[in-house]
């Protein structure tokens, strides 16, 4: 098992940027995949990036392409969340997940994930 913990949100205005970090439990980091969901207030969760085993894959969400970068330090076990230009709509509760499994496609839902944190707060004012 592994134990997720985000840090790193707050409030910003738009146009900034944020950096959130997911620090891992356990010895075995490296065996996860590692993915970004969000989830705005009324709204579904929703995919924001993942990050293959050992950071040479990475795949986003059209919605924060070009804006956001996911990258981990294996020795570290932490995955982080670079947010850049960031826009009202980015506003959401934002969580890292962890899976084990080796999926065939990108693994871009909910239902991919074995482990989550609990979410930290992003906030960003017009």
């Amino acid at each position: 098992q592994v134990q997720l913990v985000e840090s790193g949100g707050g409030l910003v205005q738009a146009g900034g940027s944020l950096r959130l970090s997911c620090a891992a439990s356990g010895r075995t980091f490296s065996t996860y995949t590692m993915g970004w969901f969000r989830q705005a207030p009324g709204k579904e969760r929703e995919f924001v990036a993942v990050i293959s085993r050992s950071g040479g894959s990475r795949y986003f969400a059209d919605s924060v392409k070009g804006r956001f970068t996911i990258s981990r330090d294996n020795a570290k076990n932490t995955v982080y969340l670079q947010m850049d230009s960031l826009k009202p709509e980015d506003t959401a509760v934002y969580y890292c997940a962890a899976t084990s499994v080796l999926y065939n496609v990108v693994p871009d839902t909910s239902r991919s994930y074995d482990y989550w944190g609990q979410g930290t707060q992003v906030t960003v004012s017009s």
